[in-house]
């Protein structure tokens, strides 16, 4: 269903570049390694100086061939490099090496759900290419500098249809596809350091109208980010459009401090690059088996894991894709489940609980206080009626903030082992009953709320230590006796 924006239907496409994982360039020998003096990881390759010639960086393709797999894509047996021209200060050949016509990998569908619903986006295309060098204008007065180590770092480019109707399903694309280039190990996925760049394109029309004039949002490198500055573009676009002018394509930057988008240059279009085949590289040829090779070496997949944890563990389709949103995630999971047989009860801690104290304190599932041993030993003890729900979330305090590390040991120190001697809840349901016969008429004349106020009651007396299970049978059973 799409999102309307005072009756506009926003329509939103992806390019994305994934810097590759390999410990080179991608045609040069050159390292890739980040934070490297200005200009000292540069080969002469690189620089384009006179008489140099490019040599494909296996590893690239292979990593390339990786994704293709990973999202259902086709891999082309014969891709070919194209030559995109444009003049940069910081692209030393005056082009850049690319691919355009036939790329390495074409089609594919990344899945998601967003607030309980699935989604898909589908992709154009993934083709690789190098990034170009770097300019750099905070630390010079009237100048600008350039450093071109980043010149020939392989980058696969990740194009999407224009498919998404709002910025959160937008931002949940970007993180599903973070996640995936992160999972197979193509790719670090630190936006920070420019490893993983999204770029929007953004357009509004009335429903059912032909698409409208797109502007591309450069370069947005954090979650965050990149709702801000969408949400920001559909309002600009609106407005602009209701006061009765034309939206002009064009590239533009978000500015964090301001929350706004600003032009920075006209779009280009494909002719304005000038596309050509490089004759310096030949067609990039894959054989049946060397697919084969790279699939029997990928990990398992977020979908394929997901799908085993509905049938093995019998989780519900929402919850296995949300614990393999990482590896981390599923294998906390999984070492959850097996120490306390309740995958259920585990799926409902992690989501919940733990989830919120990570997110509070803003770190990963793998820096938890809490093991997943230690989780699944808690929810054992919920399962057995050891403790209660509340007791149990006393428990969790103590294993988050480190006072305990046993859970067991939590539970005796701090008297909270739920009272399930059946002599025990007797005598306490006995009494309440015996106190409140108001109450006890009131339920017998059909009203369910004096019943819960029994079963308070009877809580209450055991100072939240009776099993409410328990509590509950006893005293239907004496009740209707």
């Amino acid at each position: 269903m799409s999102t309307l924006i005072r009756g506009y239907e926003v329509v939103i496409g992806f390019e994305t570049h994934a810097q590759l994982s390999t410990r080179s360039k991608i045609f040069s020998r050159a390292a890739t390694t980040f934070g490297a003096e200005p200009n000292t990881q540069a080969s002469a390759v690189d620089l384009a100086l006179p008489g140099t010639l490019p040599v494909m960086n296996r590893g690239a393709v292979e990593r390339a061939i990786a994704f293709g797999l990973a999202v259902g894509a086709q891999i082309a047996p014969r891709s070919v490099f194209a030559r995109k021209n444009y003049f940069y200060p910081d692209l030393p050949k005056g082009y850049q090496i690319s691919q355009y016509e036939i790329p390495v990998v074409q089609g594919g569908v990344v899945e998601f759900y967003l607030d309980q619903e699935k989604k898909q986006v589908r992709l154009v295309r993934a083709h690789l290419e190098e990034d170009a060098g770097k300019s750099l204008h905070e630390d010079f007065v009237g100048m600008s500098g350039i450093d071109l180590n980043r010149a020939g770092t392989p980058l696969l480019e990740i194009v999407t249809e224009p498919d998404m109707r709002s910025s959160e399903e937008a931002v949940a694309y970007a993180r599903e596809l973070h996640k995936i280039v992160t999972w197979i190990g193509i790719c670090d996925g630190n936006m920070q350091e420019g490893s993983f760049r999204c770029d929007a394109n953004v357009s509004v029309r009335r429903p059912g109208a032909p698409l409208g004039t797109r502007r591309e949002i450069k370069n947005l490198n954090s979650f965050k980010f990149m709702q801000q500055a969408i949400d920001y573009e559909l309002r600009w676009q609106i407005e602009e459009l209701e006061d009765g002018r034309a939206i002009e394509q064009a590239t533009v930057l978000f500015d964090p401090d301001t929350g706004e988008t600003r032009a920075m240059r006209t779009k280009e279009d494909a002719a304005d690059y000038r596309y050509f085949p490089d004759p310096d590289l030949p067609p990039l040829v894959i054989a049946p088996a060397w697919v084969e090779q790279v699939r029997s070496a990928l990990p398992e997949l977020p979908r394929a894991m997901a799908a085993r944890f509905v049938a093995d563990w019998g989780l519900p389709e929402y919850d296995a894709t949300t614990l393999t949103q990482s590896k981390a995630m599923a294998a906390y999971f999984e070492a959850t489940a097996r120490t306390c047989g309740q995958p259920k009860l585990a799926s409902n801690w992690i989501m919940g609980e733990v989830s919120r104290r990570l997110n509070a304190g803003e770190i990963g599932i793998d820096q938890a206080p809490v093991a997943a041993p230690a989780l699944g030993a808690l929810i054992a003890r919920i399962a057995d009626g050891t403790i209660s729900n509340n007791a149990a979330r006393q428990v969790f305090e103590s294993l988050w903030s480190g006072e305990g590390a046993d859970v067991d040991a939590i539970i005796e120190s701090k008297g909270l082992r739920q009272v399930s001697d059946t002599g025990a809840l007797e005598k306490i349901v006995d009494d309440v009953i015996a106190a409140n016969p108001d109450n006890v008429a009131q339920f017998k004349a059909g009203k369910d709320k004096a019943f819960n106020a029994l079963v308070g009651q009877a809580m209450k007396a055991s100072k939240g230590k009776a099993n409410p299970a328990q509590v509950n049978e006893l005293l239907r059973k004496k009740l209707s006796g």
